[in-house]
């Protein structure tokens, strides 16, 4: 199980330019479990889009989203409110995400932070993966985790060692940054390959505070007395 938390309204909402629809998917396994991405968590997100210039074309709960062919079927069935959103809102862990991301050429992003609890990774049916970093940069990368794509964990665009779209630390693997740019010409977002991010809080990466270690995710996920 991987745990996440909202992220800030204010940050949702800066990810839609003006007058931009959405889409909202949301996890049925881990997220609904977190209140992240359960019905009540969608539905007051709808009311804040709405409330706020963005008309929600329609919704998905998909029980298990890492799970790219399930989230293919599922949202094949509901064409026409796909295609008629701008920006897909995703309510889920980062594999969530990115599996929405893969099947479907629009900007996809993040609702929420998926937060470290040590060393534990979680199980899915994919080759995406999730750092739990805390601060999900998904919206700005076109769907693709920078700091699982590279094995860097570049957040600010390929290092010099990336040579015609392959990576330096292993040839014939592509290089995470070419495949954030090529995602983000095809949803026609390469504004956001430009944009300035912040230095990122890597803290929240790697500690986990002692008030999480209390609470009860963690005691699910190991049986040590903290």
């Amino acid at each position: 199980m991987l745990v996440t938390e909202l992220k800030p309204r204010e940050e949702i909402l800066g990810y839609l330019r003006d007058g931009e629809r959405a889409f909202l998917v949301s996890c049925g396994g881990c997220a609904e479990v977190c209140e992240t991405g359960d019905e009540k968590a969608i539905r007051e997100l709808g009311l804040v889009l709405e409330e706020a210039g963005h008309p929600v074309t329609g919704t998905a709960v998909i029980p298990f989203l890492c799970n790219k062919a399930l989230v293919g079927i599922r949202l094949s069935r509901l064409r026409d409110a796909v295609e008629g959103a701008d920006v897909l809102l995703v309510a889920s862990c980062g594999v969530g995400v990115q599996a929405v991301a893969a099947v479907v050429p629009k900007p996809v992003c993040p609702v929420a932070n998926t937060i470290s609890y040590g060393t534990f990774q979680g199980i899915w049916p994919a080759e995406e993966r999730c750092a739990r970093c805390g601060d999900c940069v998904l919206a700005y990368t076109g769907g693709i985790c920078p700091l699982t794509a590279c094995p860097k964990g570049l957040l600010h665009g390929p290092c010099g060692g990336s040579y015609r779209g392959e990576c330096e630390v292993e040839p014939g693997r592509p290089c995470g940054w070419h495949r954030i740019y090529e995602r983000l010409a095809e949803i026609g977002r390469l504004d956001l390959f430009a944009q300035y991010r912040p230095p990122k809080d890597r803290r929240r990466q790697y500690d986990v505070p002692l008030s999480r270690r209390r609470s009860t995710f963690w005691a699910l996920e190991y049986t040590e007395e903290v």
